[in-house]
């Protein structure tokens, strides 16, 4: 259980996020003023913390830096309203996660904490290296194999953490790079210092360079204020720059600067800002084919391979996929309510013949899935839930509607817990197709059209099975 501890004078604010957050995943703890606020976390150490930069015994600021001293890697969020925006963006500048601008609107918050509790989560829980027949250290993060592919990604961790070296990660979607990116952060000399993490993918280019490096008011349109970035956030400490191929050509400038002299400008700026931070970078991209094709910059390659790891696809991880699925399912059976002690031979047999083309990341999916619908105390094969295209297996038909209600009712009924993702593919295969059937299969026009980058664009086509040349 993860815990919110909300610093706030106001009795009708604490309640609210009572209501609105409190179940049997997240814990709400509440405080009226500033003693009471440091109290509780130090009693609690909370995940996540809220605070009201008005407070009745204290400045908010104040309050900040004192817990701040006490951990400095919790996700601090402020409260503010009009009068005290200047605080807040001061407060980002020492080290806060973010602010909320009164009066508070619940969709914002709640996008906020899930990305905060999700930080909060790379930077508390360590990853361990889980042996397949214990049942200890089943409850976070773990990095799990025995094939020698892994045990070269373990030396290669165990040599590069104690370093001050820039870091590359490489390797096809789902296969663990975030928890390794973890285990060199918890390992480092950095590892009470802040952390922060961007994913270049998910973020459009117009916004990625401002996430990064902040930009200054009036910078562009929407620039109504100053906002620090999360390198500025992360100074002291290290930044975790995940699928860092789709960086625009701009982004890839600014970030070869930081790494040649750890100095930047926020976008509309022009005075130099020093920072000290560690890069740990992450790609799912060939990046010496994307310098080849001029959308990578090659002084950046160089400057961010200082160090290589590359993690095998699960397909190539020998006897390993048992030994993660035992892994999930020591995981993953008490959570859900179930005495699932082994896993059937045929079982294995099956889930040996499916490609796996979300690595690792997919393997604990089908279990999670898996284990919702199972019974007695041994994992049949009848209890696995669609894999695929694979040769011999079940299929997962796309409906013609899109999120039809008897798609969603079917998914249901199956026991998903992955509808969203489920139905994001679906909505992607099928706006993709349409693009690219429009553009008559040229990839620049249809990333332009759908306001992604070309890196991105490949990316997803790839992930989805989607031959561009078949729209040509």
């Amino acid at each position: 259980m993860q815990s919110l501890l909300v610093i706030d004078d106001e009795a009708s604010i604490c309640k609210a996020f009572e209501r609105a957050f409190a179940n049997d995943q997240i814990m709400v703890i509440t405080a009226r003023d500033g003693a009471e606020g440091r109290q509780k976390f130090i009693e609690a150490k909370p995940d996540v913390v809220i605070i009201d930069l008005s407070l009745p015994d204290t400045n908010g600021i104040e309050l900040f830096k004192r817990l701040r001293e006490l951990d400095a890697r919790v996700p601090f969020i402020f409260i503010t309203g009009h009068g005290t925006v200047e605080s807040a963006i001061e407060a980002t500048k020492l080290g806060a996660y973010d602010y909320l601008f009164k009066p508070l609107e619940l969709d914002e918050i709640r996008d906020l904490l899930d990305k905060a509790f999700s930080l909060s989560r790379m930077i508390r829980v360590q990853p361990v290296l889980a042996e397949s027949d214990s049942d200890e250290d089943v409850t976070g993060n773990a990095i799990v194999g025995r094939c020698r592919a892994m045990k070269e990604v373990y030396k290669a961790i165990g040599r590069v953490a104690s370093q001050n070296l820039t870091v590359l990660l490489l390797g096809e979607s789902g296969t663990g790079k975030e928890v390794v990116a973890q285990a060199i952060y918890h390992h480092s000399a950095r590892s009470t210092a802040p952390f922060q993490a961007i994913n270049c993918a998910a973020i459009p280019d117009a916004l990625l360079e401002s996430e990064i490096f902040g930009h200054e008011k009036g910078a562009f349109t929407d620039a109504h204020r100053q906002r620090i970035g999360k390198l500025e956030q992360a100074d002291g400490g290290t930044l975790f720059l995940d699928e860092v191929g789709d960086m625009s050509p701009l982004t890839q400038a600014k970030l070869l600067r930081v790494l040649q002299d750890q100095t930047f400008e926020r976008v509309g700026g022009n005075t130099p800002i020093k920072i000290d931070v560690r890069i740990i970078a992450a790609t799912n991209h060939d990046l010496k084919q994307l310098v080849a094709e001029g959308l990578f910059r090659t002084d950046l390659y160089f400057r961010l391979s200082v160090v290589t790891i590359r993690l095998p696809p699960l397909r190539d991880r020998e006897d390993d996929l048992r030994v993660l699925a035992e892994y999930f399912l020591r995981r993953y059976s008490h959570e859900f309510g179930k005495d699932i002690r082994s896993i059937a031979p045929e079982t294995i047999e099956v889930l040996n013949q499916y490609r796996w083309p979300g690595n690792v990341r997919e393997l604990e999916s089908v279990m999670k899935q898996s284990l919702l619908t199972a019974r007695g105390n041994i994992l049949l094969p009848d209890f696995l839930p669609p894999l695929g295209d694979g040769p011999g297996l079940q299929t997962t038909s796309v409906p013609h509607e899109f999120l039809s209600e008897r798609f969603v009712a079917e998914r249901l009924e199956a026991g998903t817990d992955n509808l969203y993702a489920e139905a994001i593919a679906i909505a992607e295969r099928q706006l993709f197709r349409q693009v690219l059937t429009h553009t008559a299969g040229t990839q620049l026009k249809a990333a332009t059209l759908l306001g992604i980058s070309r890196v991105t664009l490949r990316s997803k086509l790839k992930s989805l099975g989607i031959d561009a040349n078949d729209f040509g």
